[in-house]
């Protein structure tokens, strides 16, 4: 008997201990399973690039006009300056991803937000000196050639490849709610042009400001081997690159020529809406959708994309209200699957340092667009000399459907 009750207590005994041990480990668990999905500069970081887009599409959108009533510019010189405009925001984008990298990341933020600070107070000037308006101009668009590099390459430096695609989306959802809100303040603000350049010099000094206090980026083991200038483009991930730059292409089919083609078919408030619900939406949607793009193969990805995008530009044909919303909201889904897409296969497939691949991802983007303009243009001015504007949407559609399968069976057979 003695025996089976030293048994028995050793028994609840041990299941005792069990429990405490269970009551004092499990909290820890739970504090490592709440710990905070983003550092608070990451968060800063953030923050930063949703303020950055807010401040430069205030202003953006109305630079044509702005070009044109300041210095009296015919629309062609318009064209020129803020072609010249876009070419160093782009193209400039591997050279800037390189200094960059010598720099260092956070000191790369700061030097472009004060390259934004300079623009915005040219813009101010440029009430007594128009020729400043284009000075400014230039001067953002240095600034963001710089800025996009390094912003992305923040959110994502030290980090697992695991948590890549989170951080990626965040970044670009940050970005796109600045796109969204920026013509909106800007249109508040339109009519009083040297209040919109106070406000926006100060978003941008502010920001300056806060970068000082930014924590360095934290230091990566094994990091890729820094390249001399010449060799900014080396270890370029071609397939993501090029389609990048098909996907910017086809994009900006919609993002430059929609708005004309609405012009009579829809109200100006059910485009606008439409426009800032496709900005919102890719905000909303790239986060939410992160994991499962990451996991998905490049090919299912771009048919995904594209079939998108063709669904869109089909719908835009109808030219109503109704199919105008539908086609925006179906481009929504296809860039918030490729854009991401894109970005994490140039990161997994190239050796370089994530901010150069950035930088050469911003290069695609650019050629993509200056494509767009060339190519979309041109299309567009026959189907609308022609009388027969909707076929231009299908035109765009079938474009959609050929690309993926044009750049799959080139891929296959290289």
């Amino acid at each position: 008997m003695d025996t089976e009750a030293t048994s028995a207590q050793a028994s609840r005994s041990g299941i005792v201990r069990r429990l405490q041990t269970s009551r004092l480990t499990t909290p820890r668990r739970l504090i490592r399973l709440r710990k905070p999905s983003l550092t608070g500069a990451q968060f800063a970081v953030l923050a930063g690039g949703l303020l950055v887009n807010v401040g430069s599409f205030s202003v953006h959108p109305y630079m044509a006009v702005l070009l044109r009533d300041r210095m009296g510019l015919p629309m062609e010189q318009v064209g020129i300056v803020l072609g010249l405009a876009t070419l160093v925001q782009f193209a400039g984008a591997p050279a800037t991803a390189a200094v960059a990298e010598r720099l260092g990341l956070q000191r790369s933020l700061f030097c472009a937000l004060i390259l934004y600070s300079l623009g915005g107070v040219s813009f101010l000037a440029s009430a007594t000196h128009p020729m400043l308006t284009v000075a400014g101009l230039l001067l953002i668009s240095g600034g963001g050639s710089l800025y996009s590099p390094a912003y992305r390459s923040y959110l994502v430096q030290g980090v697992s490849s695991d948590h890549r695609s989170r951080l990626v989306s965040a970044g670009n959802a940050a970005s796109n709610l600045g796109i969204a809100f920026g013509p909106v303040v800007g249109a508040l603000l339109i009519q009083r042009p040297e209040e919109m350049f106070a406000v926006v010099t100060m978003v941008y000094l502010s920001l300056a400001v806060g970068h000082v206090f930014l924590r360095r980026e934290p230091a990566v083991e094994d990091a890729p081997v820094v390249e001399p200038f010449r060799r900014m483009l080396h270890g370029l991930a071609v397939l993501p690159f090029v389609v990048t730059a098909l996907s910017l292409y086809v994009h900006m089919q919609f993002y430059q020529y929609l708005s004309s083609y609405a012009q009579g078919r829809v109200s100006t408030l059910t485009f606008g809406v439409a426009m800032m619900g496709y900005s919102l939406s890719l905000a909303l949607l790239q986060p939410l959708v992160a994991k499962r793009v990451e996991h998905i193969t490049y090919r299912a990805a771009m048919l995904i994309g594209f079939g998108c995008l063709a669904a869109g530009m089909v719908a835009f044909s109808g030219g109503t209200g109704f199919t105008i919303v539908a086609g925006v909201a179906a481009i929504s889904v296809g860039n918030a699957v490729l854009f991401l897409k894109n970005d994490l296969e140039a990161l997994a497939r190239s050796k370089r340092s994530a901010i150069v691949v950035f930088g050469q991802q911003r290069l695609a983007v650019g050629v993509g667009a200056c494509l767009s303009g060339v190519v979309g243009g041109t299309l567009y001015g026959l189907f609308e000399r022609g009388g027969h504007l909707p076929w231009f949407w299908l035109a765009v559609a079938a474009q959609c459907v050929l690309i993926p399968l044009i750049v799959l069976a080139t891929r296959k057979g290289s």
